[in-house]
């Protein structure tokens, strides 16, 4: 048996081989033979047992020297131990936390957690037949022979049937020593809310203070959100046990330890004394309570606390860094380094606030609310490593968002334009990072800030649908995106001036509803139609039903119309043209020069096809990933432009390359980085980090596609999209419009399809000539039932500007060429 329990009261060196000699744990190395040496020590601590896939058992202790030798160094006096196989689960039998074991048969190997327990750097292994330990419980604590002992253990026995609550003692923190394991508590000066590090921790870093004016640090490491501090605010007060003391920069700091918890409480003199931790079970008597109140009360007669930087969104003012507590409604991503956040907290700011419109569908909660509440609703913007956190949040969580900072005038937003901007609007920005304790915090309901909040929310006025003498042209700019929420045609005629209404109204009255419409509105708007001078005349910003026909429309080549739209920077970019790709390829082939090629690279060459009978056959140089050699990934270096597309057709994926300073590189950032058949891709220069690496695919058998090789190239992708802008008309006046967030879904085809499938580019073309045909009268072109947003945006100039976009709708082809014999009465 691997594992040898001694009887009560004896050592553990009752047993074993005399030929075995006791060696210092300060001493192991791995230039030593421990065969005929043994190691004593307590056991501190002792993990779960291990269960690997393939049935073996693997068990960690932590084991401290009670005596060192004096001529031993002290630095080092606790050693990891790990066990493997039978001994491993013989050991979590039999031994307990508190035992004196003697370890034998052990080697010795180098601790990979040495620079995070701070213990020794080797560590002792323990497996096969030549390891054993032994083991000794500790003895007895009193003699069970006197009457007294008799009755302390019928005592113990009746205690332990009732959950033991253990006696803590407490340091002050300016009685601190390096090096002791402590208990403390202190107010909150500074803190930083849980961060997640390079490893499988969360960080969570504070400053304490006492009576004795001392600023301690502390910093908590924890693999669990709910294992660190729940602190609010500063003031609040926290209930630190077992924490060591380093000294770190000639100051004193407190780390977690094995054993270590945590409790907060409000700070706020009078205010709960209800414990903020996730243990089960806790002791908080009299004397805690005490300990508390002392120090709120202390806190509050100190200048040591800075001003709350919490206010509500009434007090922000521009420039301001604040603390907001708030209600969560609704959540949407942007991109993928931002979130939007919609909140309230039933106040209203004094400000006009950035409005950002989204897709409904990607909308986590209400897309929209009353106009009363939407004038109370914050879009807060949360970048970097804020987006992660902000994807478990739930809409109508309460929450205290640290460090938020009130932006003014032209600051960018994540879905604008070049010529978009924020100006006179008040935007609220969660900056990436966590300095000066940013970040976001859930609240529980039962917590004070939160009760406080709710009353102003209950005081309130109701929803009115019917108030809009609030809205004004500031208030409702809006990005490029979806449609806002569509507004009651009784609000649109209500914005027209009586004695101006009676010809329109006629007007939208007598459009022609007897022709068949080319196109299908796909929304659900409820709406009725109306003219375009009433949409001209109506708010900056709504939803319109039209019927229209299309008088003309730009570009007129209608390759022109595909641009390439970078989703992380908001850029729209022209489709370089043949003329200029081929210049690129031809320049990038003269100017090669020598280089090595990448480790993980196999080089070659390869035929052309289709040289002409009888002329040389052209080589070019290429590198094959080892990964992926047949056919998928070819790294093409000296071809044209054509040539490169002849072997598109033959090849899954082609990277065209270039040698620039000894070195592989992408052919140009305005180049294709990418050849999939008739497929091009694009990369963004601005937002990419190019450079040539092999892609890496998880998972055998994966095909690679065009994310795949972007992610290894260091390149964001463009997106083909299309973009028009049209001139509609009906009997009362002419309007023109884009075409742009919803063209793919107005030509039936995909904008990447269009700018590589001559079916879908005839397509367009056909609906375009159907729509608006050569030659003929305006008056016969077919009508269109439009959706039609309006919204208002700001130019380069900074001026003003209203825009209109055709949204949710559908071009229907015809199933049959319209009858010539039509008479213009029946039309």
């Amino acid at each position: 048996m691997p594992v040898h329990v001694l009887s009560e009261g004896a050592g553990p060196g009752a047993q074993v081989p005399k030929h075995l000699s006791c060696v210092s744990i300060a001493l192991i190395s791995t230039s030593t033979n421990f065969s005929d040496k043994t190691v004593k020590g307590k056991v501190l601590r002792k993990c779960p047992l291990v269960s690997s896939a393939s049935g073996d058992f693997i068990l960690k202790i932590i084991i401290q020297e009670e005596v060192s030798p004096p001529d031993a160094s002290p630095q080092n006096p606790s050693i990891n131990v790990i066990l493997f196989g039978a001994i491993a689960k013989d050991f979590d039998g039999a031994v307990n936390q508190g035992d004196v074991v003697v370890a034998a048969g052990f080697t010795v190997g180098k601790s990979p957690t040495v620079q995070k327990d701070k213990l020794h750097p080797f560590n002792l292994l323990l497996r096969g037949d030549s390891a054993c330990i032994y083991v000794s419980p500790p003895p007895p604590p009193v003699s069970r022979s006197s009457p007294a002992a008799k009755r302390i253990s019928s005592l113990s026995a009746e205690v332990s049937r009732k959950t033991k609550v253990p006696k803590y003692t407490y340091v002050g923190l300016g009685d601190l020593t390096a090096g002791s394991v402590v208990n403390v508590y202190g107010v909150v000066v500074f803190f930083k809310q849980p961060f997640k590090t390079r490893g499988t921790d969360f960080c969570s870093s504070l400053k304490i203070t006492d009576q004795s004016n001392e600023k301690i640090s502390c910093s908590i490491f924890c693999e669990k959100l709910e294992d660190h501090p729940k602190i609010y605010q500063i003031g609040d007060i926290v209930r630190l046990h077992r924490v060591k003391v380093q000294l770190f920069n000639s100051s004193m700091t407190l780390v977690k330890t094995f054993g270590f918890s945590v409790m907060a409480f409000d700070g706020a003199v009078g205010g709960s004394m209800e414990p903020r931790t996730s243990s089960r079970s806790f002791s908080f008597d009299q004397e805690d309570r005490k300990r508390v109140e002392e120090l709120r009360s202390w806190a509050s007669d100190q200048s040591l606390l800075p001003p709350s930087p919490t206010m509500p969104l009434c007090d922000v003012q521009p420039k301001a860094y604040f603390d907001l507590t708030c209600q969560l409604l609704a959540k949407a991503p942007i991109d993928s380094t931002c979130t939007l956040l919609r909140v309230w907290d039933g106040t209203r700011s004094a400000h006009t606030l950035l409005k950002v419109i989204v897709e409904p569908d990607a909308t986590e909660g209400p897309s929209s609310f009353p106009p009363e509440r939407e004038r109370l609703i914050a879009n807060i913007l949360a970048y970097d490593n804020h987006v992660e956190y902000a994807r478990q949040l739930k809409p109508g969580e309460f929450l205290r968002i640290y460090n938020l900072r009130a932006i003014p005038g032209s600051s960018k937003v994540p879905g604008l334009t070049s010529s978009q901007k924020e100006l006179d609007h008040l935007a609220f920005h969660l900056h990436g990072g966590n300095a000066f304790g940013r970040g976001i915090r859930v609240l529980p309901e039962d917590c004070p800030d939160v009760q406080e909040m709710k009353r102003v929310m209950e005081a309130c006025p109701e929803d009115d649908e019917d108030d809009f003498s609030a809205l004004n042209d500031s208030e409702l700019m809006e990005i490029w995106s979806t449609p806002p929420e569509s507004i009651e045609p009784s609000l649109l005629r209500a914005q027209i001036p009586e004695s101006a209404r009676g010809e329109d109204a006629e007007t939208s009255e007598s459009i022609n509803t007897d022709c068949s419409s080319s196109t299908e509105r796909r929304c659900d708007h409820d709406t009725h139609s109306v003219s375009l001078s009433e949409v001209k005349r109506s708010g900056p910003a709504g939803v319109h039903h039209v019927r229209v026909q299309l008088k003309s429309y730009e570009p007129q080549k209608l390759h022109q119309s595909l641009k390439l739209y970078c989703s992380k920077c908001s850029t729209l970019q022209e489709v370089p043209d043949d003329e200029m790709l081929a210049g690129l390829f031809s320049e990038a082939s003269r100017d090669s020069g020598p280089f090595s090629p990448p480790d993980w690279a196999v080089s070659g060459q390869v035929d052309v096809p289709g040289n002409p009978p009888g002329s040389k056959t052209r080589t070019l140089g290429v590198h094959l990933s080892t990964e992926f050699m047949y056919k998928q990934l070819l790294f093409l270096m000296g071809s044209s432009l054509e040539e490169t597309c002849v072997l598109s057709s033959g090849y899954q994926n082609i990277v065209p390359v270039r040698s620039s300073g000894g070195q592989l590189t992408l052919l140009h950032p305005s180049a294709p980085f990418l050849f999939r058949g008739t497929r091009t891709y694009y990369g963004c220069e601005r937002c990419s980090e190019a450079a040539v690496r092999e892609p890496v695919c998880a998972g055998g058998g994966r095909i690679l596609d065009e994310k795949i090789i972007a992610e290894a190239l260091g390149v964001v992708p463009l997106r083909f999209v299309l973009l028009m802008k049209l001139e509609l008309r009906d009997v009362s006046d002419s309007l023109h419009v884009f075409l742009w967030r919803s063209a793919e879904e107005f030509f039936g085809v995909s904008a990447e399809d269009a700018a590589a499938n001559q079916e879908a580019q005839d397509i367009i073309s056909q609906s375009m000539d159907s729509l608006c045909p050569a030659g003929g009268s305006t008056a016969e072109r077919p009508w269109m039932d439009l959706c039609l947003t309006k919204y208002q945006s700001v130019d380069d100039d900074g001026l003003n500007q209203i825009c209109y976009q055709i949204s949710h709708s559908t071009f229907t082809r015809p199933s049959a060429p319209p009858n010539p014999t039509v008479s213009a009465s029946q039309r």
